[in-house]
């Protein structure tokens, strides 16, 4: 047993080895209990996170405030109360926010920013217990999510929100109160009574208290420089997220970001308005003169119909509402672009022509043959934005329309907002996209599709979307998934993406991109 560190001198503050120490053989039956921040997490400071529920679940004026004084909150923290501090945190980024909309940012938002923060060095102790725990000062509602979905963890001991009977967080905490010091003891004896765990992680003189009770317990150093935990080690892969930011917003970074807002927000419209009054073939030079960088590989193929044959279909990879416009700039020429959904604020200021499917697959084909007919055509088989290394499915119906396949890769780009959304309004995507500093985009043209890969010669028409799928994937260096437009609605919005019709009392309709 470890010795009780009330009883450690206080020129000794770390009674506890640390945690490289640890071994990690034979603990498959062990269990662990840990802390979050500093020991799982590399920073110590939960101010990011509570940044990101006050603008994604709040407002931009709720996070200003948030900013404007957490030098305070820092005085706080350090010098008076860690408890204070924490209080004054969660009522500033949760009072008046409904306790749903904190949950979707939760399950939507923060694993992201959480999983590329994880310590390394506690990642692999604790993961080589086969019983994980974790008991955190963080609002339960924050981070039990991520630390269920992405880590297998059993139960998390975390502060209680008060919620109100209409469900809105009040700002306050009920229960054991913030856990902190003591309290984090006695939430740790009373969720685990006489059947302590094995192993206890921790980062800071107040926890030493729950660590004590443990048989082993270890001390994670905040001096050392540890690397983050890579992608390939996650227990489960990091395909949808959500949220505007792109950069974990610490203070500095947040400072930079509303610095740098009302610049952005000239500079998206002043972008907005070149691009719909500019010939789609000056569109290059003049964007790259507004810092958006545009970069071309490949050959980009000539009008279909100059050859007397039907357009060119465009089979592209989907990365932001934004793709088949800067597929129309690479080809110099306006691509009719077909899509799900899209907000009316996007069909009025888009510059090429953009047409609605409604996703019944009879109606749908008839629709892409006739536009097939008038010219080339731009379609995006996920029907629906992935922002990480991954394809989502295809449907497989651009493959049953004609030969003359060109695939075309789409990647992006961006240093502080993300141009895609699955909670917000999609009406605001490309301006996002527009209000980074050098927005980046790069497409690369593919060789069009043999004919022995095509419908005409016997393929049946999911055989050739897998095969687009697989090439556009190499080429970028992605993986390949069986996932769809449903499964991201569910992981990031809880629902499978559709909305009630307001024009129809039968049909639904379904959320775009």
């Amino acid at each position: 047993m470890v010795t009780n560190p009330a009883l450690v001198n206080m020129f000794c503050p770390e009674p506890f080895p640390e945690v490289e120490a640890c071994r990690v053989e034979g603990r498959g039956s062990q269990t662990i209990v840990s802390d979050l921040d500093g020991t799982l997490l590399r920073s110590r400071s939960a101010f990011p996170y509570f940044m990101l529920v006050a603008f994604e679940a709040g407002s931009a004026l709720r996070s200003i405030l948030l900013l404007l004084l957490s030098p305070l909150i820092w005085i706080l923290y350090n010098f008076f109360s860690e408890t204070a501090g924490i209080k004054m945190l969660i009522f500033l980024s949760c009072a008046g926010l409904e306790a749903s909309v904190i949950e979707s940012v939760a399950r939507g938002v923060l694993p992201k920013f959480y999983l590329e923060d994880m310590h390394s060095v506690s990642y692999r102790v604790f993961l080589s217990c086969g019983k994980r725990y974790v008991v955190t000062a963080n609002p339960r509602i924050m981070v039990e999510h991520f630390l269920k979905e992405h880590l297998d963890v059993e139960a998390v001991m975390g502060t209680e929100l008060q919620i109100s009977q209409s469900g809105y967080a009040t700002g306050f905490v009920t229960g054991l109160g913030v856990l902190v010091g003591a309290n984090k003891e006695r939430a740790v004896k009373k969720y685990f009574s006489d059947d302590l765990p094995d192993v206890a992680l921790g980062d800071s003189v107040s926890d030493y208290p729950f660590m004590a009770l443990c048989k082993e317990a270890y001390f994670v150093p905040s001096f050392k420089v540890v690397t983050p935990v890579p992608r390939s080690a996650y227990l489960k892969p990091l395909i949808f997220h959500d949220g505007r930011l792109v950069c974990r917003p610490t203070p500095l970074v947040s400072l930079v970001i509303v610095l740098w807002a009302p610049i952005g927000i000239v500079l998206a419209i002043t972008r907005m308005i070149v691009a719909t009054s500019t010939p789609i073939w000056l569109a290059l030079p003049i964007n790259a003169m507004l810092g958006v960088c545009v970069r071309v590989k490949g050959i980009p193929p000539t009008c279909g119909q100059m050859s007397g044959k039907r357009g060119i279909l465009f089979v592209c990879s989907h990365r932001t509402l934004l793709d088949p416009i800067f597929l129309s700039i690479a080809v110099r020429r306006r691509v009719t672009a077909v899509t799900y959904s899209i907000s009316r604020l996007s069909e009025v200021l888009s510059p090429i022509r953009t047409v609605r499917l409604t996703r019944c697959r009879t109606t749908d084909a008839t629709t892409m043959l006739k536009l097939l007919e008038e010219g080339d055509l731009a379609v995006c088989p996920e029907g629906t934005t992935c922002r990480e290394p991954y394809l989502l499915r295809f449907s497989s119906l651009f493959a049953e329309l004609t030969d003359q396949i060109v695939p075309v890769t789409m990647n992006i780009k961006m240093t502080m907002f993300h141009g895609t959304t699955a909670r917000g309004w999609k009406g605001l995507d490309p301006f996002f996209f527009l209000m980074n500093p050098c927005p980046k985009y790069e497409v690369t043209f593919l060789e069009q599709l043999p004919p022995e890969m095509t419908c005409s010669s016997g393929k049946s028409s999911h055989d050739v979307a897998n095969y687009v799928q697989r090439v556009l994937a190499v080429s970028l260096g992605f993986q390949c998934t069986d996932l769809t437009r449903r499964d991201k609605y569910r992981v990031l919005a809880g629902n499978d993406g559709i909305v009630p019709d307001p024009n129809s009392k039968v049909r639904n309709r379904f959320m775009g991109c």
